[in-house]
């Protein structure tokens, strides 16, 4: 079945609409987790748009592999992966980003997303918060366990996956 995802290289042009899939997702994913006053700030997708718009045209993002998703011509899901920043780990790739609007869920677009990417054979980590038990169950499915680490960002407390 045909779930009309396409996933492709994001573009400058896609730094609003990423901004956008960002800070909503993260508004769905993370209210009760991350402090209200981080995810209401009124400057919060602008600062999410230059994020995005650096990441898509300064050169020292240039080692970042950035894909989104569409769905019916409209932005739905975004990922970012590139050299680990983790010192003292035998994984030399991590996934930084990867969101999709709810409402898909389910129909393959965070898989496709994944693959996009990283490389499905790669040793590569992650950080997702914890709880997040339906993230947890997604990177599950795709062969990333727990290694035992665990930190706190932006409020939200957080376990390292590792696929191996």
């Amino acid at each position: 079945m045909d779930s009309g995802i396409q996933v492709r290289p994001a573009v400058e042009q896609d730094a609003p609409a990423m901004a956008r899939v960002h800070v909503d997702s993260w508004r769905q994913t993370y209210r009760g987790l991350m402090a209200d006053t981080v995810l209401d700030d009124p400057d919060l997708l602008d600062q999410r748009g230059k994020f995005w718009a650096a990441v898509l045209t300064d050169p020292r993002y240039s080692m970042q592999r950035v894909a989104v998703a569409e769905h019916e011509s409209e932005l739905v899901g975004i990922a970012m992966a590139g050299p680990s920043r983790e010192p003292d780990v035998d994984w030399l790739e991590q996934l930084f980003v990867l969101y999709t609007y709810a409402a898909i869920h389910g129909r393959g677009a965070g898989a496709a997303l994944l693959d996009a990417v990283v490389e499905p054979t790669s040793v590569v980590g992650l950080w997702v918060a914890d709880p997040n038990p339906r993230a947890q169950a997604f990177y599950r499915k795709h062969g990333f366990l727990p290694d035992g680490a665990c930190s706190a960002e932006d409020g939200i407390d957080e376990i390292r996956m590792v696929r191996h």
